[in-house]
């Protein structure tokens, strides 16, 4: 079955899960059918997906002639049989109990076409056991949305060990469709990616609560305000269901190691039936507006950070070595299933694997526990110093070796590593230096490579030939891009280039000729960005109909503010450096003839500088960008770690002698 195919949708489950996948395919234009056990339930659901729908109405985000066409595609039943009878996929939203699914499964082959694909939203039963109760394994596949299904981006794809690939193709395209992001999951493991991470960081808080090292309060605003998270594990807890938490967790231990054995903490409150939100009272008590109580005291225990850190870290380790995914779609999935503000594999390289792997070592001889047992994959990216370094793939599932190996044959990139300068030139001169899927793929790559190269401390970034940094993206290839396709595009970019903006690394960007488009949203990303005299610079996407797409239009908008972002990007018009110099958008502009020596010496100056200062600069700025308490945090924080460091003890010292100081990054 092909994409086009798909009219109609059954969703078997009107709950929490039901009833929000059954809006989202409303809102994408599918007509629903949406099916409970009783007349009660279906029609709470239904009156729960008008109430999603004014909310987006009264947000902004639709009209109310959507949200009426919407409610209008959505048909409650009671009766399996007419709400399967003519549906091209049926998706699967009963209770997360083994027996319950495979006994719909077993109705659903009595009563479903024949060309009906089969999806389950279940959130860690394997798909292959589950496809093992339907006559059609190869047409059954995991979908499994992230809660609350209207509002989240994630989808994890989850194709079982008979699932064809035309049928994962068609349930990603199916996300895709809804506005989703999918995320295919490459091994059917129990608790796929985000509650892999989530759960046994709940489970960890618990432990630590239930031995008297913390309390709820403190270990929640160590994750929010020492981590970053959204929300602190137990507040976390609360929302999806202590008791759903405590269950999922009793199956990872059945099915994978008794490391997931649920803390007593949890299983007494589900013995109480203190749930979280859903009765009332979890770790924290919920009025009638549900409101509950501060979830944080204000209190960073780094002992408890580092604990669920080493934990987040061991279970990337652990699905990197399962095949489950590799570090990038782990760190993807939990960013938009979990609004981490970066992956679990990232916030564990910031803190330092080792740091983490002692941590865990530490922990597994005074309590012998066996979640404490530090992976071999976690003490091999330790030793080789990252997860991208020990080989876990990239997307494509190609080996990432890291900076110190030889640098591969790229077709449209010149990179080079001299004087600790790490040199990235776009290399198609004469397409002007155009971006293609091709580029970003070996962008990313590079990026990729330079951060994990201990001799890089700046980046360089340039076009080739004298006549453009990058004119932007190839309009000839956009042509033929398929609308959806194009929304993956642009989120490729988006990740790409945020890697090239995030990197503790200084980045330069050496912009002589045209900067226009795609290309003037790359040198965006860079931290310093300096022009030749004979530049041209611009946004011109809304002259054909389009808009800046890899993330330009956020970061214009920090960079020069709204006013003269709107302007740019509106008129679409072409400017010369000098007016971009007084926006704000240039540091410098220099003559053509000086322009190759100045941004060298620039990049080489930046790579004598101190590296530990300069990361936790760019880390501090970032935070504050959308809360300045956090900036101010990251700076309080980062100026106490720097006092302790060999770079600031030589620094002072080389001020004390009046001489140069030489940094080492230690």
């Amino acid at each position: 079955m092909r994409l086009e195919d798909v009219e109609r949708l059954a969703v078997l489950g009107a709950g929490t899960m039901g009833h929000g996948i059954a809006a989202v395919a409303a809102l994408a234009g599918y007509d629903v059918t949406m099916r409970d056990v009783e007349t009660e339930l279906v029609r709470d659901g239904y009156d729960r997906i008008e109430r999603s729908l004014d909310s987006l109405v009264d947000s902004g985000r639709i009209d109310e002639g959507d949200a009426a066409a919407a409610l209008d595609r959505v048909e409650p039943l009671v009766d399996v049989a007419a709400a399967v009878d003519d549906a091209d996929v049926v998706v699967e939203a009963v209770p997360e109990r083994m027996a319950v699914k495979t006994d719909v499964y077993g109705d659903l082959e009595r009563l479903a076409p024949d060309r009906a694909v089969f999806v389950t939203n279940t959130s860690s039963l394997p798909i292959t056991d589950l496809a093992a109760a339907s006559d059609r394994p190869e047409r059954f596949c995991g979908m499994h949305f992230s809660n609350p299904p209207v509002r989240m981006d994630l989808v994890e794809v989850v194709p079982g060990d008979h699932t064809d690939g035309d049928t994962a193709e068609l349930i990603e395209g199916l996300a895709e469709s809804m506005g989703k992001t999918p995320v295919r999951v490459r091994n059917d493991s129990p608790g796929f990616v985000v509650n892999r991470i989530l759960l046994p960081l709940m489970n960890e808080a618990a432990w630590i609560v239930e031995s008297g090292e913390a309390t709820v309060a403190t270990v929640d605003s160590t994750a929010t305000d020492g981590i970053g998270l959204p929300m602190g594990p137990f507040e976390l807890a609360d929302h999806v269901g202590i008791d759903v938490g405590h269950h999922v967790l009793e199956f990872l231990a059945d099915e994978l190691s008794a490391a997931y054995r649920p803390c007593p903490l949890l299983g007494r409150k589900v013995e109480r039936d203190e749930l979280g939100k859903k009765t009332g009272e979890g770790f924290y008590e919920y009025g009638d507006g549900g409101t509950g109580a501060a979830a944080a005291d204000g209190r960073v225990d780094e002992d408890v950070q580092r604990r669920l850190l080493a934990v987040m870290a061991n279970e990337v380790a652990a699905l990197i070595g399962a095949d489950v995914a590799d570090r990038e779609t782990i760190d993807r999935a939990v960013v938009l299933g979990a609004g981490f503000p970066d992956g679990p594999a990232t916030l564990a390289a910031d803190a330092g694997l080792d740091l983490l792997r002692d941590t865990l070592d530490s922990l597994a001889a005074t309590t012998g526990a066996e979640r404490y047992r530090a992976r071999a994959e976690l003490r091999a990216a330790a030793a080789a110093g990252g997860f991208d370094a020990h080989g876990d793939g990239g997307e494509d599932g190609t080996e990432s070796t890291g900076g110190k190996n030889d640098d591969p044959d790229y077709d449209t990139l010149d990179v080079d590593v001299r004087d600790a300068v790490g040199h990235v030139k776009i290399d198609r001169p004469d397409r002007m230096n155009t971006i293609t899927e091709t580029v970003l793929d070996e962008l990313e790559s590079a990026i990729d490579r330079l951060d994990a190269d201990d001799r890089v401390r700046s980046i360089l970034l340039t076009g080739a030939g004298d006549r453009a940094f990058s004119a932007g993206a190839d309009l000839r290839r956009l042509a033929d891009v398929d609308p959806l396709d194009g929304v993956e595009l642009s989120r490729r970019g988006q990740r790409v280039f945020g890697k090239l903006e995030r990197i503790d690394t200084p980045v330069v960007a050496g912009v002589d000729g045209y900067c226009l488009g795609g290309g003037m949203e790359l040198a965006t990303c860079a931290d310093l960005r300096v022009a030749s005299g004979r530049s041209e610079l611009g946004q011109p996407e809304h002259d054909f109909g389009l808009l800046p797409g890899w993330g330009g239009t956020g970061r214009l908008a920090r960079i020069v503010g709204e006013g003269r972002a709107k302007e740019i990007i509106l008129t679409a018009d072409r400017y010369d450096p000098e007016t971009l110099a007084e926006y704000g958008f240039l540091n410098e502009v220099v003559g053509a003839d000086e322009f190759a020596d100045h941004v060298w010496e620039l990049a080489a100056d930046l790579a004598a500088g101190p590296p530990i200062a300069q990361a936790y600069t760019k880390r501090a700025i970032h935070a504050g960008r959308a809360d300045a308490g956090a900036g101010l945090e990251v700076e309080s924080q980062a100026f106490g770690h720097l006092l302790g460091t060999e770079d600031f003890a030589d620094g002072a010292a080389a001020f004390v002698d009046e001489e140069a100081p030489e940094f080492s990054g230690k």
